[in-house]
């Protein structure tokens, strides 16, 4: 087939796609320090929630665990988990950044938390939480939850902060897109090169204000605003930006003055060999999130902290049991961070078991007493004050529950 049979529009629309837009002056208008936001930060590879999380008042966990359980907590001992109630601590990796959240009440932590698909496959697992669709009818890989809610809010100016479109913003209307982290951000689009593709969408639309030409102006123009905000500091200032606490600061400046609905995912959390205690691998990821979050709240400041929710999850947990190679395995419960600075934090929310062997899934995992679409709906329709019509359009079929956190 020849270009000439291709429509012209569907060949710009393509490469609207393909530019790695950015945010800055042009792009939209400011948000006031009011608006609601949501960041929802998914951690790829299923996070150990156990060792980040941790039941430190069960027996049985040190039993499961006895080469990678977190020590309970001791005066004096830096490896020991940080105390969040009589059963409950967090790792020590994130003592500075997200226990200094716990003790201003601006985390909750949703234990027994994610689907009740029982999958363990990374990427089967990922689509269903991502698509977030009734588990009883046919699914479609073109239309996420984030993309449904994009659609029904008012006002919505989404971005997600990645290389490629994900799966939760399928279906939604036109959705920037940026990996913050990519070091080769500034690929030498030149301001008159901008101008010229800029021209193309122009000639396409016949008209300055058509929404294909006004996106790609917008897109382009805010994309060389913030390379030069970023190398404003010189050029070792700006590498050093794109460590996770760099991304996490820069995705606070962003959202809020530009975008109240955002994506990001992390990678790294797969870890089947040598995990790790309260040093290791695991800790470093650990770390690095949590510095990345602490970032992004310094940087969001405190009046549009107020207004923002951080949703974190992974698409299932992990064996609550340590396998032969000092890791852990694919599993099937998690637990979920709820942060923000107007949320009832401090807490953890949903329904609970006492753990021990007789509670475990299959004999081998953390069970599923909250489903994710009840704790994403929840959060979701008070952060943005949605109807119940609406919820039900972004989660059909929704079983409601209620969380007590906004």
């Amino acid at each position: 087939m020849s270009v000439g049979q291709f429509d012209r529009r569907d060949l710009l629309k393509g490469a609207a796609a393909a530019i790695p837009a950015t945010l800055g002056t042009r792009a939209g208008a400011i948000l006031t320090p009011a608006s609601s936001r949501l960041l929802v930060v998914f951690l790829r590879g299923a996070y150990d929630a156990l060792n980040a999380v941790i039941p430190t008042g069960s027996d049985f966990y040190y039993e499961a665990r006895p080469d990678i359980a977190i020590a309970r907590p001791a005066v004096g001992n830096e490896d020991a988990a940080i105390p969040l109630n009589g059963d409950w601590a967090l790792h020590p990796a994130l003592a500075p950044t997200i226990g200094r959240l716990w003790q201003a009440k601006q985390v909750a932590f949703i234990p027994f938390a994610g689907s009740s698909d029982i999958t363990r496959s990374h990427f089967a697992a990922q689509d269903l939480m991502e698509m977030a669709q009734p588990s009883a009818v046919t699914r479609s890989y073109g239309s996420g939850f984030l993309g449904r809610l994009a659609h029904v809010l008012v006002g919505a100016r989404p971005i997600s902060f990645t290389k490629v479109l994900p799966l939760c913003f399928e279906g939604g209307p036109m959705i920037q897109n940026l990996a913050l982290d990519r070091t080769d951000i500034d690929d030498g689009l030149t301001d008159a090169d901008a101008a010229s593709i800029a021209a193309l969408y122009m000639q396409e639309a016949g008209a300055p204000g058509d929404g294909l030409h006004a996106a790609a102006v917008a897109a382009l123009s805010a994309r060389r605003d913030l390379v030069r905000n970023l190398q404003t500091s010189g050029d070792a200032s700006f590498r050093r930006q794109f460590g996770f606490d760099g991304v996490g600061r820069q995705m606070g400046r962003l959202m809020r003055d530009r975008f109240n609905l955002a994506f990001i995912d992390m990678g790294g959390w797969d870890t089947h060999v040598n995990q790790g205690s309260a040093k290791g691998q695991f800790a470093t990821q650990l770390r690095r999130l949590g510095s990345g979050l602490a970032a992004f709240v310094e940087e969001i400041g405190p009046a549009a902290w107020r207004d923002t929710v951080v949703v974190v999850l992974s698409e299932f947990g992990r064996t609550f049991r340590q396998n032969g190679d000092g890791g852990t395995d694919h599993g099937h419960g998690s637990i979920y961070w709820i942060l923000g600075g107007g949320i009832a934090g401090g807490r953890l929310a949903g329904p609970q078991v006492r753990i021990g062997p007789d509670i475990l899934h299959e004999g081998r995992d953390l069970p599923v007493l909250t489903d994710y679409r009840a704790c994403l709906g929840d959060i979701i329709q008070r952060q943005y004050d949605l109807s119940s019509q609406q919820i039900e359009t972004i989660f059909p079929n929704l079983v409601r529950r209620t969380f007590g956190l906004l």
